[in-house]
């Protein structure tokens, strides 16, 4: 029976998957990437399927368990966001001569702009590098119908096959029509070939051969790729100007021409760039005198075409080398274009006069910040005075806002918050310098790459405070279970591994359990995770600050609330402000104090041991 419902792009993504029968999802949470798993797991329930999916520990273990599978000749795919495919990265370089038997499909989430990423990175210069196909959807349904074309392209030849879609893609909503899913009855089967699985480099440069042909066939079959390379020139025209466009900045070029009625500008679609279709990029360029290149967010089709003379883009500055190509950008590149070509500019100021009347508002610009009641804002806030005079390394999650308290001075990648305390305790130790460091990483960071640093630091002596924020859940990115809840990816029980056993196995002796909301306990315990670094007999001192996430469990978090009150022994010295940065407290003009937002207030009564005149009290 088939049904039509407004999916998610990331939603949309997920249907694809069942719909084209694969049988094994594996993913670690990352935005815009983390709502695919979940729609998995509904739509399996919803169908009955019996398809495997799991949260894995990080991107690197997603991609190897389903690999796997795919070499089994089950299809299989990973899901994860841009900068985890960096964590991936090496088993994609094999994978990609090694090749697989059932369909092998690695869903990587690009984030132009960025808003919730360390960087802008391009996973379609990441395909390039690695040697493997890569397509890159225009809208959701799009994205739906790439899935199948690349578990068909994967299958056929042996090679795993990227999906990139933008976050524009994965956040955008679109009506569908479905129904109708249906078990995959593939069996495992796996025939022993260490020539190929296990290769040596002797057999990995008869593979990268190999692969070589499969892309050049692959190259070829993009030439025709209807719908997702083509272009609309009309036989024996030529133009002045000619629009070559991928992914999302397509749907944008696609709905500017079309509102403007420019019917004199041809545009060329490549939703498939690598290989790359030189015949279909050769015969689109010799019927436009300029071709002017809009793709996010690097340098990829651009590059292939080789023409500096014909081609302008990022690298004739006609399109902005970083930032997300947003509608607005996108109309007044082209108009720039226009101009430059002295052909008729659009009609329209593509919403910049609507960007400029809000900036004319003056609207006050509010920074991200920590919920109301978030257990790390005890945690920084006792950091801060127990050790303030350390050096601060942190990681990746909700946490990274403990900047704002001043308790974050680094933010490099996942589990660089240890790495990096250790790097910094031998660089200063090296001087004879007795440098503070206290370290701080969440309990999902922790258990996705934070291991193998501490392991590092314990086995080359290295001495600093670790505080493991451990909120009970990956509340950045969801509210995603972590091994230490022991709760699979389809709510069904799985083993649970507490992060104290974790420290434990890494050779860790110093570990201590507090709840952060009493302040005062925490001091104490960080004075004496100062002692135990400083003994010649100690090491790295683990402190696990727990305490479960306001939003996760609402009850839970806050059994007992407390309305607090500002008085008038406030003397405004901002204190709570720059120190403890609760957004329930506000600057109230009339007053001429601080107050108390109650509208915003948790209630967890924390803030009324940080006013040093005592003017925060229980009302």
């Amino acid at each position: 029976m088939t049904q039509k419902e407004i999916f998610l792009g990331n939603g949309a993504i997920a249907l694809g998957l069942l719909e084209a029968g694969c049988q094994v999802v594996t993913s670690y949470p990352g935005t815009p990437s983390s709502e695919i798993l979940p729609e998995v797991v509904r739509l399996i329930k919803s169908a009955g399927l019996n398809t495997y999916v799991e949260w894995s520990t990080n991107e690197k273990v997603a991609f190897d368990n389903a690999f796997a599978a795919a070499v089994s000749g089950k299809r299989a795919a990973c899901c994860m966001k841009q900068v985890g495919l960096n964590v991936a990265a090496d088993s994609l370089m094999s994978a990609a001569y090694i090749g697989n038997m059932g369909g092998f499909v690695i869903i990587s989430c690009d984030d132009p702009g960025p808003h919730s990423s360390q960087t802008e990175q391009d996973t379609r210069l990441m395909a390039r590098f690695a040697k493997v196909p890569v397509l890159d959807p225009s809208s959701p349904e799009e994205a739906r119908q790439m899935v199948a074309v690349a578990f068909d392209l994967s299958e056929e030849f042996q090679v795993p096959v990227i999906l990139r879609p933008a976050i524009r893609v994965c956040h955008a909503r679109e009506s569908l029509t479905w129904g109708g899913l249906k078990n995959n009855e593939q069996k495992a089967s796996f025939e022993r070939n260490p020539g190929r699985w296990a290769a040596t480099p002797r057999f990995r440069f008869i593979l990268h051969g190999e692969l070589n042909g499969k892309l050049k066939e692959i190259g070829r079959r993009f030439e025709k790729l209807d719908p997702f390379n083509f272009h609309d020139l009309k036989p024996g025209e030529k133009y002045p100007l000619g629009i070559l466009a991928g992914g999302v900045p397509y749907s944008v070029v696609r709905d500017i021409l079309s509102d403007e009625d420019r019917k004199d500008i041809p545009v060329l679609k490549m939703c498939a760039p690598h290989p790359f279709p030189e015949g279909l990029a050769k015969e689109f360029m010799s019927a436009c005198e300029k071709v002017l290149v809009i793709e996010e967010t690097d340098t990829v089709i651009e590059y292939f075409l080789r023409d500096s003379e014909k081609v302008l883009g990022r690298f004739s500055d006609h399109v902005p080398s970083e930032g997300e190509l947003v509608p607005e950008v996108v109309y007044g590149l082209i108009n720039k274009t226009l101009e430059g070509l002295q052909m008729k500019g659009l009609s329209s100021d593509g919403r910049q006069s609507a960007v400029e009347l809000v900036k004319g508002l003056e609207l006050p610009i509010r920074k991200p910040t920590l919920c109301p009641g978030c257990p790390h804002r005890a945690s920084f806030f006792a950091i801060r005075k127990a050790r303030p005079k350390a050096i601060f390394t942190s990681d990746i999650g909700c946490y990274t806002l403990g900047i704002n308290l001043g308790g974050v001075d680094t933010c490099l990648d996942m589990g660089a918050g240890i790495t990096m305390a250790s790097g910094f305790y031998h660089s200063f130790a090296q001087d004879q310098v007795d440098q503070p460091i206290v370290a701080t990483i969440g309990d999902s960071t922790f258990y996705h790459s934070g291991t193998a640093g501490l392991l590092n630091a314990v086995y080359n002596d290295s001495r600093f405070i670790l505080v493991i924020l451990d909120n009970q859940t990956t509340a950045m990115t969801g509210m995603q279970p972590t091994p230490g809840l022991g709760i699979r990816a389809d709510g069904t029980k799985g083993k649970m591994i507490p992060l104290e056993r974790v420290v434990a196995g890494c050779g860790v002796d110093f570990i201590e359990v507090v709840d952060p909301y009493d302040l005062e306990a925490m001091n104490k315990l960080i004075k004496k995770a100062v002692e135990y670094t400083n003994d010649p007999a100690g090491g790295v001192a683990v402190i696990i600050a727990r305490h479960p996430c306001v939003i996760a469990y609402r009850e839970e978090a806050i059994p007992q609330k407390k309305k607090v009150v500002v008085t008038e022994d406030c003397v405004e010295c901002n204190f709570c402000h720059d120190r403890f940065e609760c957004p329930a407290l506000y600057k109230d003009t009339d007053l001429g104090r601080t107050a108390v937002d109650q509208t915003l207030c948790a209630q967890c009564g924390v803030c009324l041991d940080i006013c040093p005149k005592g003017a925060i009290i229980e009302a």
